[in-house]
């Protein structure tokens, strides 16, 4: 790889970083902000499970980002994802949850815009869509998961000293899930507009073991992920975990398991591919927003409590950083992809 196809990747590496410091809050926020889990070893599981998904299962995602914004060269790939990544530490500074989805879409829209390219309305339309499927499903998830929990530890109840340490497995369990379906999800989302114009030498370590251009590419990013993990995602950590809603330890795995299934949901080539082969209904392989899914299963859980303790205000301020998300990143991509033709003479379409 040459020097300059390093310094285009950079802002992929700052993207991977600020989706570390935002998102790590969707798996283990809810942990943390119930003390079940201290930040360090939530922060262990969540890095190598992010990795794994990322490298294993993230092709299908990205793939429709690809398709999304048909990027063909390295100045391009370059601004979309440092348009992206602006967006996404200005909201982390703030500490306030927004979705690299969000902003990468938003990213993707101002390119196409500026390279007078036709939005294809018809992907953006599917993935604006999973950003309210999504909650709503996390929601249902959460709403009925309480309901039998609850009832089971009615009538079936377990001893204090035995319930928190069942919890805290669960916990630690549904948060591995969680961030396995978190890489697998949005590893597009750092990495895709680098797919079509970067291509790397397969790296081949045994006769049944290999890492392709993609696959390698989607490494480099989930690394920068860990590093964003361990250097700035507490401030939002605290936000999901405390800030919105206050929640038992079981609550607190509840809303992490309910959020992992609808990850799971948009992201696994397998399930979409049995249900399309048995001409069953599917779920579209589309980047969803994790904040808006943990967000649903904070809100489903409320509701069996008839929305006791949930912070309204603090909700709302969140839903609004999800619209300025993309306006912010769309604006800053169309503003960068001016200079970076005509101030630096740089091809960007």
């Amino acid at each position: 790889m040459d020097l300059s196809t390093l310094f285009f990747l950079s802002s992929a590496l700052f993207f991977g970083w600020t989706f570390g410091a935002n998102n790590m809050s969707t798996v283990f926020g809810t942990a943390i902000g119930t003390r079940m889990l201290s930040f360090k070893t939530a922060a262990i599981i969540a890095s190598v499970l992010i990795l794994f998904g990322a490298v294993f299962s993230g092709s299908g995602v990205s793939d429709t980002l690809q398709n999304l914004g048909q990027i063909t060269t390295l100045p391009a790939a370059f601004i979309t994802t440092l348009s992206a990544a602006v967006s996404l530490f200005l909201m982390a500074k703030v500490g306030l949850p927004v979705s690299s989805t969000q902003a990468i879409v938003g990213s993707l829209i101002g390119w196409s815009l500026f390279a007078h390219v036709r939005v294809e309305y018809e992907i953006v339309g599917e993935i604006v869509v999973s950003w309210f499927t999504s909650p709503l499903l996390a929601i249902l998830i959460a709403f009925i998961l309480t309901i039998v929990v609850k009832g089971v530890l009615k009538f079936h109840p377990v001893p204090m000293l035995y319930r928190d340490a069942y919890t805290r497995l669960g916990l630690v369990l549904a948060g591995a899930f969680c961030a396995y379906t978190l890489g697998a999800n949005n590893i597009g989302n750092v990495m895709a507009p680098f797919v079509r114009v970067v291509h790397l030498p397969s790296l081949y370590f045994t006769s049944w073991f290999s890492l392709s251009s993609e696959q390698q590419l989607f490494l480099v990013g989930g690394l920068a992920i860990v590093v964003g993990i361990f250097t700035y995602s507490q401030k939002v950590n605290m936000t999901i975990g405390r800030d919105v809603l206050q929640m038992s330890p079981i609550e607190a795995f509840i809303v992490i398991m309910s959020q992992g299934f609808v990850l799971f949901l948009f992201s696994s080539v397998k399930l979409h591919n049995f249900l399309l082969e048995n001409s069953l209904p599917t779920f579209p392989l589309v980047p969803i927003s994790s904040i808006g899914a943990v967000v649903g299963g904070l809100i489903g859980v409320s509701l069996t409590k008839k929305g006791e303790g949930l912070k309204v205000k603090m909700l709302f301020k969140i839903m609004r950083a999800w619209i300025i998300t993309p306006i912010i990143s769309a604006a800053f991509c169309f503003v960068a992809l001016f200079f970076m033709q005509n101030v630096f003479g740089q091809e960007v379409f």
